[in-house]
């Protein structure tokens, strides 16, 4: 089973402990979804969250739609790991993944993609031996600005070293990446400058906890019209070799990443 993560801009968690949040995410126009049995679902509600979590991926889905299963230090993980195993869950996300083994293991137990969330100041330095095994890297920032002991306020400018790490080794291993999630539901203006900064960083897109964030996440991780434009001019103006072009020198490189943002545009 295979499923295709780039190109998608938005990851909408929500707990598979609420139906109405379920519900609700069929309809939210999101990228991915993302059924939380970790950090969403109380403890009481554990292994009812991995029932229904089971039952919902078993429904039509709009989109490809993940489980988070609860981590390996857990003692619900491996009835988790198992339990999506024998799910339709396209998917499968680990949290606060420090390196290669645990990925490994739930890939062999499920036979599904493995997408790894780097939380934590071991996951960042080993963010390139994670990422040869994921299939996508997603940034816990919330996790990760605890474990580094940041303030309360100003703490995105304190993670731009770790989450560019988590970007290059993304980059560097062929994998999807995405930014974490903001998680301030009543300032849409502040989560829409953050998702710009986040493709600004090189992310493929963003994770959201709120339906209301998917709208903004796709306008900010979309090329601008003039950006199309020009990279339409581009590559028709190519000849295969380094020319002057409005101006600026290009060559091969700056051909296929014009191509690449026409093939995202579409």
């Amino acid at each position: 089973m295979s499923v295709n993560l780039f190109g998608r801009r938005s990851a909408l968690f929500l707990p598979a402990s609420n139906p109405r949040a379920v519900a609700k995410a069929r309809e939210a126009g999101a990228d991915l979804v993302i059924l939380d049995l970790e950090d969403a679902v109380k403890e009481a509600d554990k292994d009812a969250a991995r029932v229904a979590a089971v039952a919902a991926v078993a429904t039509g889905w709009p989109c490809p739609v993940a489980i988070r299963v609860n981590g390996f230090v857990t003692d619900w993980h491996g009835a988790d790991v198992e339990a999506v195993a024998g799910s339709s869950a396209d998917f499968v996300v680990v949290p606060r993944v420090d390196g290669p083994a645990v990925l490994q293991e739930v890939l062999a137990l499920t036979g599904k993609p493995v997408a790894a969330m780097v939380e934590t100041a071991l996951g960042v330095r080993r963010a390139w031996e994670i990422a040869e095994s994921a299939a996508a890297l997603i940034a816990g920032t919330n996790d990760l600005a605890a474990d580094l002991r940041l303030p309360t306020s100003g703490r995105r400018p304190a993670l731009q070293t770790a989450l560019q790490t988590i970007v290059l080794a993304a980059r560097a291993a062929g994998k999807p990446c995405f930014d974490g999630v903001y998680n301030r539901l009543d300032d849409p203006d502040g989560f829409s400058a953050e998702a710009g900064e986040g493709r600004s960083l090189g992310f493929d897109g963003k994770t959201l906890i709120h339906p209301n964030q998917v709208a903004p996440c796709h306008a900010a991780f979309a090329p601008l019209p003039e950006e199309v434009a020009r990279a339409e001019r581009l590559v028709a103006a190519a000849s295969g070799g380094a020319q002057r072009f409005e101006g600026e020198m290009i060559e091969r490189m700056h051909v296929e990443a014009a191509e690449r943002l026409l093939e995202r545009a579409r």
